[in-house]
């Protein structure tokens, strides 16, 4: 599938939004690792489009004391692939998570 052409203004627009989305996502991952948010309250924003498109790995690595080793150990134990998005947990991967780190 051919990527659209956009113009100028259309890819400006875009780049803009792009950079707000990496900022939110940045700002979400530093309240996490400073324990201002929790991995319960983070689950419960998954609806939120900057948690929902966040990849689970990058999630746990932001939570404090872990790390990529950490959070792919988990991940493996709760076979979840390491390009999985918040958005894309199934009921019972969200489920194991919650008991394991909720």
């Amino acid at each position: 599938m051919a990527l659209p052409n956009l113009s100028e203004a259309d890819r400006k627009k875009a780049l803009e939004k792009a950079a707000k989305a990496r900022q939110e996502r940045a700002e979400l991952r530093q309240k996490i690792k400073s324990g201002a948010m929790s991995f319960a309250q983070v689950m419960g924003k998954s609806e939120d489009p900057i948690v929902a498109r966040m990849k689970v790995s990058t999630l746990l690595e932001s939570l404090p004391g872990f790390g990529k080793a950490k959070a792919a150990k988990v991940m493996e134990e709760l076979e979840i692939s390491p390009s999985r998005r918040v958005q894309g947990l199934g009921a019972r991967q969200r489920e194991m998570l919650m008991q394991k780190l909720g």
